[in-house]
């Protein structure tokens, strides 16, 4: 999929920036982009760079890797311009957009979340730019790569194993929830600790823990801080509130706000926050309070997200719909839960999309094992069946 979108993004003039939580498989994406270049176009001129090689460690000064470019520059050929982990070059966007103006390249980067975020995207390039954003494997992506025939059986795995590609390869659970945590601490230490230069990360730590223990929870900075007091990590509302929005911007957490279906507008306060995979709340809490319901919701969200949705927590009067997703061309009314056979259940899903006016689809996703069925208006979906696509 990601390999087909740069495909047809191949000669445009804008730059592509590739990405996503550490370890989703950015740098392997680009790999496998620049085989398909060198099969299409024989004749081109590739030029790629990965500043984690020793070899490239000249090319981390900004006009040293401009230079380097330019003099690799063939005439009368297709010329790419690929740099893997271009946040290790100081100033790389002083050398990325020279490059760009002159017009005479195609340009991919990647970079390291926390040192090149989507919301930094627009002051670091001048030019235009195309941000491709790369994801865990979802749960179909999993079934490819397992090969494991039992669709049931093997959601039961996903919704702990979660789909980070590198744990896959780890046989023992214990290592591979080793290789999890290991990318976790990575991002804290390394990414958000020398990034925003703070001088202790332990509340940094335990406001990332209370976020993935309260996956689908309206979130609120006050409630975090209490709590943090309580555990001895004192830190006022602002400070939490910082601390959201760098987990945020390294992936960690996916922000979903709230929307007023009747209203037609978004909610400024209480949001709900979701974790980027289902291995990390795992990996760092285990099975301790583990809320399958919250697991499906958090998988529903980055599905959606997936799909290309802009995805809000719905609200209408005092009732809550789980998801409003929304494309240019539709929007949809979602319901998520672990388990709706007892009719007293079924109801409390059915309810907040009854109260829903409009003719948009209603869905009800559940933990079902059947093929979908109509339920007055509303379809009942199996999770993993609606996951699998």
């Amino acid at each position: 999929m990601y390999l087909n979108r740069l495909k047809r993004l191949k000669g445009t003039p804008d730059i592509k920036v590739i990405t996503g939580i550490r370890r989703s498989g950015k740098s392997e994406l680009m790999k496998a982009y620049i085989s398909y270049i060198q099969q299409a176009e024989p004749d081109s001129n590739v030029m790629y760079v990965d500043l984690m090689d020793l070899d490239s460690e000249p090319l981390k000064e900004y006009h040293a890797l401009y230079r380097y470019f330019m003099d690799q520059y063939q005439d009368g050929v297709n010329n790419y311009v690929l740099i893997d982990e271009v946040q290790l070059c100081d100033h790389f966007e002083l050398a990325v957009n020279s490059l760009y103006n002159k017009g005479i390249f195609d340009i991919y980067i990647t970079g390291s979340n926390a040192f090149m975020l989507s919301s930094d995207l627009a002051t670091l390039f001048t030019g235009r730019f195309i941000e491709m954003h790369v994801y865990p494997f979802s749960f179909s992506e999993y079934l490819a790569y397992t090969d494991i025939g039992d669709a049931d059986f093997a959601f039961d795995q996903y919704v702990l194993t979660g789909g980070m590609p590198g744990s896959y390869l780890y046989e023992n659970e214990r290592d591979r929830m080793d290789y999890i945590r290991g990318i976790f601490n990575t991002i804290i230490t390394r990414d958000l600790k020398q990034k925003y230069r703070l001088p202790d990360d332990t509340s940094l730590i335990k406001t990332a823990d209370f976020m993935l223990n309260n996956i689908g929870n309206l979130t609120s900075t006050n409630g975090i801080s209490n709590v943090l007091k309580t555990e001895r990590a004192s830190a006022n509302h602002v400070t939490i509130g910082n601390y959201i929005e760098y987990l945020c911007r390294a992936f960690l957490f996916y922000k979903v706000q709230r929307y007023d279906i009747k209203g037609k507008e978004i909610l400024k306060t209480l949001e709900k926050y979701y974790q980027v995979d289902a291995s990390f709340r795992y990996a760092r809490l285990g099975r301790r309070n583990l809320d399958y319901g919250r697991q499906y919701e958090n998988l529903v969200a980055l599905e959606l997200l997936r799909r290309g949705y802009s995805v809000y927590v719905g609200k209408l009067y005092q009732k809550e719909i789980d998801f409003v997703a929304m494309d240019a061309e539709k929007k949809i009314y979602i319901q998520v839960s672990d388990d709706i056979s007892s009719e007293k259940t079924l109801e409390r899903e059915k309810a907040p999309l009854f109260s829903i006016r409009d003719a948009y689809p209603k869905i009800i996703l559940a933990r079902t094992k059947h093929p979908r069925y109509d339920l007055d208006g509303i379809q009942v979906m199996d999770i993993a069946r609606w996951l699998k696509g």
